[in-house]
């Protein structure tokens, strides 16, 4: 019996052909936590030696490590395709910090300073008599005259802002809608300064009225006035003209359709928008520096004599200097932040109870 050796094909001698892994290598889910616990301790590390005393710059110096080492060690495990899309959503985190984590330290230190003399008796006295090296006092003053000065300033610029939307979305087709865009533009980005420094000079030096919480009240509705006109020129736009067209169609003129249909329509967006704009120059300090003058003691009547408010109130017990007036100045800039924030609220609450209700 013999040995039969088969000759084997160049089809079995093929090598096999070896299957690379079906994912690539990724980053496990813990990585960008861990990078930026790494890169935290690093900035500070680099902050210390380096003898860098503000902490800004640490933060700085963390952001910037946790992007370089986020793309680099992204580019070492997943490749060139995926390190780009993560140095992208670092970028946008990091960027994102940045403007969050000045925002709340500014509320926070606010908060921490200012809720030391803030209670009932901050709120309900006035400075007058106080003296101002010694605890005590309040902030009464100032918030009646902000009340005042910001409701003035509303019944000026919120009718006169409405009126100007309505004529620029249902009546402006010519030069003269083009000419008021033009100036509503131009005086959205005025300077407050500047409203101030006209009011003085027309009201006070040329008609010779005097300081006061009115004067203020002015300048204040300059400002306001063209965020009164954007915003509810874009509100009475998103009214649908369907709207318009089936009362006209009806014979309901113009004006009446405007009345009974347009403005019910869109009142919660005009009506948050005016509420952003009373937000808006609630602060405003320059104007009121050169218009109301200030004062220690309560004066209820805006068209007689000097006023004080709280930006004024703020701005005045800094510059006294010692520490009690820096701890009055701090609860005036609380109470300041927690009105504006009340007012922000507010607006958000009356927009989600106008909204269109979806569904049936």
């Amino acid at each position: 019996m013999t040995d039969v050796t088969l000759d084997k094909s160049p089809v079995d001698e093929a090598p096999v052909p070896t299957t690379g892994p079906l994912r690539q290598p990724r980053l496990p889910n813990w990585a960008p936590y861990g990078i930026g616990a790494l890169s935290v301790a690093l900035g500070c590390g680099i902050g210390l030696v380096a003898g860098l005393e503000s902490r800004i710059q640490w933060g700085l110096i963390a952001a910037a490590l946790y992007v370089v080492v986020t793309f680099a060690l992204t580019t070492t495990v997943e490749g060139s395709r995926q390190a780009r899309d993560r140095l992208a959503t670092s970028l946008v985190w990091v960027s994102f910090l940045l403007a969050v984590v000045p925002l709340f330290s500014l509320i926070w230190e606010t908060v921490a300073r200012g809720s030391k003399v803030l209670d009932g008796t901050f709120v309900s006295h006035s400075m007058n008599g106080v003296i101002t090296l010694q605890p005590g006092g309040g902030a009464y003053h100032a918030l009646v005259g902000t009340l005042e000065q910001i409701g003035l300033a509303s019944l000026i610029a919120a009718p006169i802002g409405l009126l100007t939307a309505i004529y620029l979305v249902e009546y402006g087709t010519g030069k003269l809608s083009k000419a008021i865009t033009f100036f509503v533009d131009v005086m959205t980005g005025i300077p407050s300064i500047v409203a101030g420094l006209f009011v003085l000079a027309f009201w006070i030096i040329y008609l010779d009225m005097g300081y006061s919480g009115f004067a203020g009240a002015m300048s204040l509705a300059i400002l306001m006035m063209p965020i009164v006109v954007r915003s509810t020129e874009e509100m009475l736009k998103l009214v649908p003209n369907e709207l318009r067209e089936a009362s006209l169609a009806l014979g309901v003129p113009k004006w009446r359709t405007i009345l009974k249909v347009v403005l019910p329509t869109a009142i919660g967006g005009i009506t948050t928008g005016v509420m952003l704009a009373v937000a808006r120059i609630a602060g405003e300090t320059a104007p009121i520096l050169l218009l109301v003058f200030g004062s220690a003691s309560i004066n209820t009547n805006p068209f007689d004599g000097a006023q004080s408010s709280l930006p004024y109130y703020v701005y005045e017990q800094w510059k006294l200097g010692n520490e009690a007036s820096y701890d009055r100045a701090w609860g005036g800039a609380l109470l300041l932040i927690a009105f504006v924030m009340a007012l922000n609220l507010l607006a958000r609450g009356i927009a989600a109870w106008k909204a269109p209700k979806s569904g049936r």
